[in-house]
Order: structure tokens, then C-alpha cells, then sequence
């Protein structure tokens, strides 16, 4: 069984932060903030790119409501015109 975290706990880090914010910058705050490692990490995951707000950064957080199927990650690998979405956020239809 996987350890995810969820999206209160991600943002529970992030309230004193000022958007738009690099992804380097959120993950920073998330330490400062005192965050655990599975914060952490789901913000790490996240495309480098800048997000606007909060709810930004909760669709691209790998949160316990981004569960796949195997298929569906290879399906959406394949799918190279969105290299700069989450993973697990890319539409492949």
C-alpha cells in the first residue's frame, strides 16, 4: 500500500505563500513550514513550471484523488504534447 497524501495536508503548508510561485519556491515553503516527506514529495512532483494559486497547485500535486491505472499512466507517457502537465493530470483522449 502507497503512502499519498492529501489535499488539505498540501495545503495546510502553503498558506503563507505568494503566487504566483515556481514550483522550487512552493516546495521550499512546504519545508520552512515544516511539511513531512509525503508533502513533500507530491509537490516535488509537480511540472517546473509557475503557478498562479492554490488551486493550481492542487491539480498538479500528486494527492491521494490521482490514483491511475497502469494503462492509463502508459496511455498518457505516450501522449508527448503535454510534457509540461503532471503526470497524472494529462488527458489522452
Amino acid at each position: 500500500m502507497r503512502i499519498m497524501t492529501t489535499v488539505d495536508e498540501v495545503l495546510r503548508y502553503l498558506n503563507e505563500l505568494d503566487y504566483p510561485a515556481a514550483r522550487d519556491e512552493i516546495v521550499q515553503e512546504a519545508e520552512r513550514e515544516g511539511a513531512p516527506i509525503e508533502v513533500l514529495k507530491a509537490l516535488r512532483g509537480m511540472p517546473p513550471v509557475e503557478y498562479r494559486n492554490k488551486d493550481e497547485v492542487v491539480r498538479s500535486a500528486k494527492t491521494d484523488i490521482a490514483q491511475e491505472t497502469p494503462a492509463e499512466k502508459a496511455a498518457k507517457a505516450r501522449d508527448k504534447k503535454h510534457q509540461l502537465v503532471a503526470e497524472y493530470l494529462r488527458n489522452t483522449t
